[in-house]
Parts: C-alpha cells; structure tokens; sequence
C-alpha cells in the first residue's frame, strides 16, 4: 500500500475510459489534462455562452481559463491545499490568441503567486473546441514544504505572465520555460546576426544561451547547481533542430545525467524564440539523492536516462523504437489508422519500456501520476487508451494528449509519452 489518492471518473465523456483528474503522491498534488468541458458529460456549455448571444459576458477565452482554475481550485481544497501552494504550472494552446485573456484568468485565480509556468502553441488541445489545456502541480502544505521564491536579475518572466521564475519547496527546485531573450526580445548573444550567412547556428546559439545565462543563474539563486538537474522538458519548433540542441545539452550534461523529454512545438510566446526549457532540480545537500536507473530500453528510444530522486521516478520521453531502428507497427500502421494502429502499437512498446524502468527502480506503473502524450494526431488517442486498457484495466490514467506539429523525430513515430512516477 502507498499514500496514493487518486480521483477520477470512470467512463470520460461517456467514453468508457477511466480518468484520473488528480492524484495525490505524498505530499504532492497532480491535476492533469484540464480544459474547459465537463469530465461527466463532455458539455462545454458553461463557456460556450448562452445560445442565441455568445458573446454575451466575458470573451470565450476568458471562461475556458476561469472554468479550468475554478475546478482545479476546488479538487485542490478537496486534497488539503489550494492555488497559492502550486509549483508548477503547464500550458498548451492551439494559438496565441487565448493567452492574454487566460493569463487574466490566471491572475484573478492565483493573485500576487503564479508558480513557475511554461506556456507553448501546439497544433490543438485534447478536445478540438478547447484553446487552453492546462496542468498544475502543486503540494499540501506544511512546515516541511512551504514556497521559496527566486527572483534572479537575468531570469525574469514576461510582465504579461507575471510567475515566479524559481522556486524551492523542500528539496526541490522548480525553474519556470525559459526562453533566449531579455525585456525586448531575443537576447543578441543567442542571435546569429542578421548581416551574417555565417557564425553560428540559431538552435545552438539560443540552447547554449539558456544553459549558460538561464538555468544555471536560476539553479544558483534558488540554491542549486546544474550538477543537479534531474528533469528536462524541452520544446523546439522545428524537429531538425533536434541534433543541434541534443549535440549542445549533452556537452554540458554528459556527466551530469538529467531525464530529458524533446518535444516539436508549433510557436512560442517570443519572437524569433525557437526553444523553451523548463527544468526541475534537487537543492544543494538535498536528503534525496540523484539516481541513474539502468534499464533494458533501446538507445533510440530516448534522448536521456531515468532519473530517480527520492520518491518521485523520471524517465526521459519515450518513444516507440525498437533495436531495429524503426518505429512500432509502422510497417501497417499508416494502412490501419481507422484503428488508430500506430497509437496502440506505439503505446503498447512504450509502456513495455516504461514497465523495463519501473522494474529497474522497484516501482510501479500502477503508481503513475502524471501521462503526458504529445502525438501527431489526437485521432492516435484511442489506441494509446486501447493500450492502457489492454495493459491495466480500469485503472484511471492520468493522462493529457496534445497533438504537436509533425514530424516526430523518427519516420512513423506517432508519440512521445512523458511519465512521472511515484516510487515510495
């Protein structure tokens, strides 16, 4: 038996699927997969305004974000805590466009606090009338686990955005997506100069930028260091950029090992941005140690190693690679996508992995407390529920499917699955 708390529905929309819309880890508080319809009924009707005069009231935007922060708050005072005690806050849209007024949302919600943010345009949310899609995580409160705000002069947040740039909870550190730029747009130094057809590559200039003047400033003031990075998600906008940035990142960290999730992203919030990286790290003398678990997963599959710290367990995204080089069931599966081929097959050989991994750490799956599926099509989510299913039942899944720009890194691959784990 574990601490774990799990609230869920089981048949999402009237859709069969089992779905865990919190998860309480210990002290830790997931609320994954959140847009602004109905988990009972699949009803959007609270923001679609009234029928014969939409746009009556505040703008559609603004309801997704107030009705998203209203339901989390509520789950929150249900688990013994609330906004204030957030650490990390993830957010996709299909455009720019619900941004402002979600941030409106966000600061009526949250008041003078945001927790550390990261916000990205994807191709569209899990529901195809939804523009925000939201994740918070968050822990109850205690002397042991009270919010530690960082303010580093080089590493702000943009005045629109308002979070915190770091914080320390216990012996956690939560950095906020950074981006390569300063109060009026792309720093120079991660710039290739507009006169020059030489002198740098862009991802290169921007990824070595944000380790060097971004996390690492970050990590110092909050009372770390880079040594002790142990979680990476990163979104690059254009996936043959991905050797680039890995050939920079693994410079700094090849004796430093860091779970790392690459993700194609369709745009971000500065222009002329083409990455953003947010990152989690233990403190300096943190009680939880750093481990590397060994697992029996192809090289392909990931783009860095599982980490271990403490109870929470991190691979690095996976894809559905095999030892062949080629990704699952696309020998068939681009003929089958009425059966959503590829998103079974490949869910079915990542689970496989991510099972390898928690057998590596004495974990389980059955503990997971955060899915999070970047797919090429949403349409793809059927099989990854089908391989849920097939693999545990009616055990809720904690999941949230996003449908990123194409291509995935390797031909064929349909999804890159993001797992955190609870490992007591």
């Amino acid at each position: 038996m574990t601490d774990l708390v799990v609230k869920s529905i089981p048949s999402l929309a009237g859709s069969g699927i089992p779905f865990a819309y919190a998860v309480k880890a210990g002290p830790w508080i997931f609320l994954t997969g959140h847009e602004a319809f109905d988990f009972v009924t699949g009803s959007d009707e609270v923001v679609a305004g009234p029928p014969g005069y939409p746009m009556f009231g505040l703008p559609r935007f603004r309801r997704e974000g107030d009705f998203i922060l209203q339901r989390m708050r509520s789950i929150l005072r249900e688990l013994s805590s609330d906004l204030p005690h957030g650490v990390r806050l993830d957010q996709y849209y299909p455009s720019a466009a619900p941004v402002d007024p979600y941030h409106l949302a966000r600061r009526a919600a949250f008041g003078d606090y945001i927790p550390p943010s990261t916000s990205v345009i994807m191709q569209r949310c899990f529901n195809a009338g939804m523009s925000i899609s939201s994740s918070l995580m968050a822990v109850v409160p205690s002397l042991d686990y009270t919010i530690e705000k960082f303010f580093p002069s080089d590493v702000t947040s943009p005045a629109s955005s308002g979070f915190v740039p770091a914080i320390r909870c216990n012996d956690f550190i939560f950095v906020a997506g950074q981006m390569a730029t300063h109060d009026h747009g792309l720093d120079p130094r991660a710039h290739v100069a507009d006169y020059a057809r030489w002198g740098g590559t862009e991802i290169r200039k921007q990824t070595e930028f944000l380790i060097e003047h971004k996390l690492k400033p970050a990590l110092k003031a909050a009372g770390s260091a880079l040594e002790h990075s142990i979680k990476a998600q990163v979104y690059i906008e254009k996936t043959e950029d991905f050797p680039d940035f890995l050939d920079v990142w693994q410079r700094h960290f090849v004796d430093i090992p860091c779970a790392l999730t690459v993700v194609p992203t369709r745009s971000f919030g500065s222009v002329g941005g083409i990455i953003e990286i947010n990152l989690l790290a233990l403190r300096n003398g943190a009680t939880r140690t750093k481990q590397v678990v060994e697992a029996d997963v192809p090289a392909m599959a990931a783009f860095g190693p599982c980490i271990r710290a403490g109870e929470l367990l991190f691979p690095s995204g996976l894809m559905a690679i095999g030892r062949d080089g080629y990704a699952a069931g696309s020998s068939v599966s681009s003929g089958l996508d009425g059966l959503a081929h590829a998103g079974f097959a490949q869910a079915a050989t990542v689970l496989d992995y991510a099972e390898a991994i928690c057998a590596a750490a004495g974990a389980s799956m059955r503990n997971i407390v955060r899915a999070q599926y970047f797919t090429t099509a949403v349409t793809q989510f059927p099989g990854i529920a089908g391989a849920w299913a097939a693999r545990y039942g009616a055990t809720p899944h904690p999941f949230w499917c996003i449908e990123t720009p194409s291509p995935m890194p390797a031909p064929g691959a349909a999804l890159i699955a993001d797992f955190w784990i609870y490992a007591p």
